[in-house]
């Protein structure tokens, strides 16, 4: 599936910053939010008013990252379908959800799965990255 970059930023790592963008095509979006503490990616579903979060990624915890006082280029990528997107650092993917499979991934594979999304174990496995080939 075609994809392409659609939002391009330079963090840096602890310093608050939140990054929402929605699909292209879809009712869909995600948010990478950095709080200061730790680095979250969340899928959102805009038909949903009252709470659009229906999945949430664990990126990194500030304290852990070991070249954070660096600036680092974060990317949010979508596949041209609207229902894949991916968190990209400093260009190694991070995090990565389906939402037509309902499915979210990201290398540290917490936290456990939400409700919205039962059979998801957000465990990373390095075929997701080819939903967007």
């Amino acid at each position: 599936m075609p994809s392409r970059i659609v939002e391009e930023q330079t963090i840096t790592v602890g310093e608050p910053t939140v990054i929402e963008v929605p699909s292209p095509c879809t009712h869909y979006g995600v948010v990478f939010e950095d709080d200061g503490i730790t680095g979250y990616f969340y899928a959102l579903d805009f038909t949903r008013e009252e709470m659009p979060i229906v999945d949430a990624l664990h990126i990194y915890n500030v304290d852990e990252v070991v070249d954070r006082q660096k600036p680092s280029v974060v990317q949010i990528v979508w596949s041209d379908d609207g229902l894949k997107s991916a968190l990209v650092i400093n260009c190694y993917p991070h995090a990565i959800f389906d939402f037509e499979a309902r499915h979210g991934y990201c290398r540290t594979g917490f936290p456990p799965p939400h409700n919205e999304w039962p059979r998801n174990d957000h465990t990373w496995d390095d075929r997701a990255v080819d939903l967007f080939r």
